[in-house]
């Protein structure tokens, strides 16, 4: 295999720049490629007009201008592009529906899905760009079939392969990811940045949702959904609380339950269940949380489906570690089975699966199968 984040030949590259400092420092390092470079902001807030408060959000007037002065520096070419509505209907949206339904979104892997490899690249494509640059630390590795992997990067501190695990294929041909292969530190990217002479050297990194500026999820969800009060159960049905709004709560909460008494053995409970239907939520023990298998849909794969049941590595969210289940492609869903129990597993959530350092494809956890509890 070849090592293929920045391809032979010069390349016409759409760099993706948000404002932040890895995406100006993957344009930077295009550039210095020998690539032909141009750079784009994609507006994907409808009313930009607030600045940053802290270090959330990467889609304000001021991220807009300084992804301008990036490349004002890099002497290349930008433009933003209105994706606003795009994205509102595709990622917003999709959020608040998943809650809705008693599940948990990533919007950033949707994001990735939806607009910066489906709506940019296939505008890109349309314009006669040959790939897309963006800031993600992940790797493209051309296979002696000439087919493409997606692994993961080279520090597995930095690695985002988990919200890239939607792409396919042909994606993944277009894709450019400069520093994938970087093994430095964000200081050093950083220094790499003011050594560059661009001023987002100092900007500190977004968090969050970035259409939640303040980071409230629930207060969002909560104008958006209204409030709808229901019960919270433990596990015999029994009522301990009450809630606002099932919407609210995510499997695996333990703070914010306002549950009025302790449960008998003195521990702490956690969120176990979510049922929109009935508007409840249940309540329970950590080991409850316990997750042995998992069924997952719409599945995405980087290259082609696996064949027969298979032995990968899982993670479960962007920032979690590693788990070995064995997982098989039934019809068009994908069966998983834990080696050993993991917590905190909901529907919504994808499962991405890894075969070493490659990327196999992601799912979405539409439930998931708990143990048999002695003398539950």
């Amino acid at each position: 295999m070849t090592d293929s984040t920045v391809p032979p030949g010069r390349l016409r590259v759409l760099a993706a720049m948000s404002g932040g400092v890895d995406s100006a420092v993957a344009a930077a390092r295009a550039t210095e490629a020998g690539h032909e470079v141009t750079g784009v902001h994609l507006a994907l807030s409808a009313n930009p007009k607030s600045f940053r408060t802290g270090a959330r959000g990467c889609c304000t007037i001021e991220d807009s201008r300084d992804a301008r002065r990036a490349a004002d520096v890099l002497g290349i070419p930008f433009y933003v592009w209105d994706m606003a509505e795009r994205f509102r209907e595709d990622v917003v949206e999709d959020f608040v529906a998943e809650y809705e339904a008693g599940r948990t979104p990533n919007p950033c892997l949707r994001c990735n899905e939806k607009i910066k490899f489906a709506a940019l690249l296939d505008k890109a494509l349309a314009l006669g760009f040959d790939a897309v640059c963006t800031g993600h630390y992940a790797t493209v590795v051309t296979a002696e079939d000439g087919t493409r992997e997606l692994h993961r990067a080279s520090d597995m501190a930095k690695d985002q392969s988990y919200v890239l695990g939607v792409l396919d294929e042909r994606q993944l041909a277009h894709a450019m990811f400069p520093l994938g292969d970087t093994l430095t530190t964000k200081e050093e990217i950083r220094a790499e940045a003011e050594q560059r002479g661009l001023a987002v050297a100092k900007k500190p990194d977004s968090h969050d949702i970035c259409f939640i500026a303040d980071g409230d999820t629930q207060g969002f969800l909560a104008r958006r959904l209204g409030v709808a009060e229901g019960d919270i159960l433990d596990e015999d049905g029994n009522r301990v609380g009450g809630h606002e709004g099932a919407y609210g709560f995510t499997v695996g909460q333990r703070k914010g339950l306002r549950i009025g008494h302790p449960a008998a053995d003195g521990k702490p409970r956690y969120v176990l269940d979510i049922s929109p239907v009935e508007n409840t939520v249940t309540v329970g023990p950590r080991e409850a949380l316990d997750v042995v298998g998992l069924t997952a849909i719409s599945p995405r794969w980087c290259g082609s489906p696996p064949q027969g049941p298979g032995t990968y590595t899982a993670q479960l969210r962007a920032h979690g570690g590693e788990t070995t289940v064995t997982a098989e492609l039934v019809a068009d869903r994908l069966e998983v089975d834990f080696t050993e129990p993991v917590r905190g597993v909901a529907p919504g959530q994808a499962i991405v699966l890894y075969d070493g350092t490659r990327v196999v494809g992601s799912a979405t956890i539409s439930r998931t199968r708990r143990p048999e509890r002695v003398g539950g």
